[in-house]
């Protein structure tokens, strides 16, 4: 497929490698359309897909992890050509079924729909430089792309009340001790560190990942009880794959483990 709104790259030597996908729409500040949120999605599925991929990466530029969604591609939208036509939920939804880790390395503007794609991510890794809000109040509008519901759950109901409300703009230093972002590093360290995070997710066992990324998410989704069962049954699943009986005996034997992938 050919790519006009994002860049992607492989990075990373070994047998796993990370799947880099940079924003790249400069003039509009990565500001998310049907277009740019179509691609990311085919990029999304093909590197999940991919048996050398074992993490995703997402970024944007210096000034704009993403500005916002294109409100210049919505502002003559009525109800039919917003509920009607399903949007957002029908191209904006797809990271949700990525298996694999995907990770967000923002630095600069993550505003409304950017700070909703970067939330959507497993994690976010900021520069000091980075800024989040969701000011959709200011167009008469409510975030529409999770905002309401993943931000109260990483900074809680006050701070995320605080921001929808006013519109305010979070840095990268409030949004690290609030546990939206999971730390802060100098812009010119932002993507030596990003990759280095994922290239120890690429050194792990596939399954192990997974599981361990599915059995997190189900925490949000349902209640303790029901969440702690699920983490159960996904421990006991994983003692009948060869790279449990590796690591194990890895560790017993004091050196690195090398793990199969099954």
């Amino acid at each position: 497929m050919v790519y006009e709104n994002i860049l992607i790259e492989r990075r990373g030597e070994g047998p796993r490698q990370t799947g880099l996908i940079t924003l790249n729409r400069p003039k509009q500040m990565n500001a998310l359309n049907d277009a740019l949120m179509d691609e990311l999605g085919a990029a999304l599925k093909a590197f999940d897909a991919d048996a050398g991929i074992g993490c995703i990466v997402i970024t944007g530029s210096e000034k704009a992890f993403a500005a916002g969604a294109d409100i210049s591609a919505m502002v003559n939208f009525n109800l039919e050509d917003s509920y009607g036509g399903d949007f957002i939920t029908r191209n904006w939804e797809t990271i949700r079924t990525i298996r694999k880790p995907v990770i967000a390395a923002v630095a600069g503007f993550a505003l409304g729909g950017g700070c909703e794609l970067a939330m959507m991510c497993d994690f976010i890794i900021a520069a000091d430089t980075a800024k989040f809000g969701q000011p959709e109040i200011r167009l008469g509008i409510i975030p529409g792309a999770g905002g309401t519901q993943r931000l109260p759950r990483a900074l809680g109901k006050a701070k995320a009340m605080d921001m929808i409300l006013t519109s305010r703009m979070m840095d990268a230093a409030e949004a690290e001790r609030g546990g939206l972002v999971s730390r802060v590093v100098p812009f010119a360290d932002l993507m030596t560190v990003t990759l280095a995070a994922a290239e120890s997710i690429n050194e792990l066992s596939a399954m192990s990942v997974m599981m361990a990324k599915e059995s997190v998410n189900r925490a949000f989704e349902g209640t303790l009880a029901d969440g702690v069962m699920f983490e159960r049954r996904l421990f006991h699943s994983l003692f009948a794959t060869a790279d449990q009986k590796e690591g194990m005996n890895a560790f017993l034997s004091k050196r690195k483990a090398t793990f199969k992938q099954r």
